[in-house]
C-alpha cells in the first residue's frame, strides 16, 4: 500500500508538471510547477531517493524565486552560484551525512539529478526557447536514468514525455530549414 501511495503521489506531481505547460502566465506555470516539485520531493523521499527528494525541495525555492523574480532579482549571477553550490553540497551530503553507501554505481547515479537540476537552472536564466530546449536535452536524459533506477513511474512517464516535447520543439522550431534557422 506504502508503494502505490508513493507511485499515486509522482504521478500526481507529474500531472501539475504537465499542467504547467497549459497555463497562459508564467507566474501559472512557475505555481503549477512549484508544486510539481514538492510533490516529486515527496515522492521521491517515499521510494527512499533522497537525492531526487532533496533536489525538487531546492526546486521548489528556485521555483519561488524564479516566480518572484523582479522582486528577487533572479537573473543575478549570483542566484545561479547559490544554486549550483546547493547542488553540490547536497550530493557530498547524501554520502556523508545522509548515510548512502559510497560505490562507483551510486556516485554516478546520485550525481544525475544534480546535472539535471543544474542544467535546468541555467536553462532559466537564458531567454531563448531554444537554449531552454537545448539544455532539456541535458536535464531529462539525467533524470529519466535516475527515475527508472528508483522505480519513479510517475517521473519516468514525465521525463518521457518532457523529452518528447523537447525533441518536437527542436524539429519544430530549431532545425535549419533551407539553409535558415527556422
Amino acid at each position: 500500500m506504502y508503494e502505490i501511495c508513493a507511485q499515486a503521489v509522482g504521478i500526481a506531481a507529474m500531472a501539475f508538471n504537465i499542467l504547467s505547460f497549459q497555463m497562459k502566465t508564467p507566474g501559472k506555470v512557475m505555481l503549477c510547477q512549484l508544486i510539481g516539485s514538492l510533490l516529486f520531493a515527496v515522492n521521491f523521499f517515499m521510494l527512499d531517493a533522497i537525492v531526487g527528494a532533496i533536489m525538487n525541495l531546492i526546486g521548489v525555492i528556485r521555483a519561488v524565486i524564479y516566480l518572484k523574480k523582479d522582486r528577487f532579482r533572479a537573473d543575478h549571477i549570483l542566484w545561479l552560484v547559490g544554486f549550483t553550490l546547493l547542488y553540490i553540497v547536497s550530493y557530498v551530503l547524501t554520502f556523508t551525512v545522509l548515510g548512502s553507501e559510497f560505490t562507483a554505481r551510486n556516485a554516478i547515479l546520485e550525481v544525475l539529478p544534480v546535472i539535471g537540476m543544474l542544467a535546468t537552472t541555467i536553462s532559466y536564466r537564458l531567454q531563448s526557447a531554444k537554449s531552454i530546449r537545448a539544455y532539456g536535452l541535458v536535464s531529462s536524459p539525467a533524470w529519466l536514468i535516475y527515475n527508472i533506477a528508483n522505480v519513479a513511474i510517475g517521473a519516468i512517464i514525465c521525463e518521457v514525455l518532457s523529452l518528447g516535447s523537447i525533441v518536437l520543439g527542436i524539429w519544430r522550431y530549431d532545425r535549419k530549414r533551407n539553409g535558415e534557422n527556422a
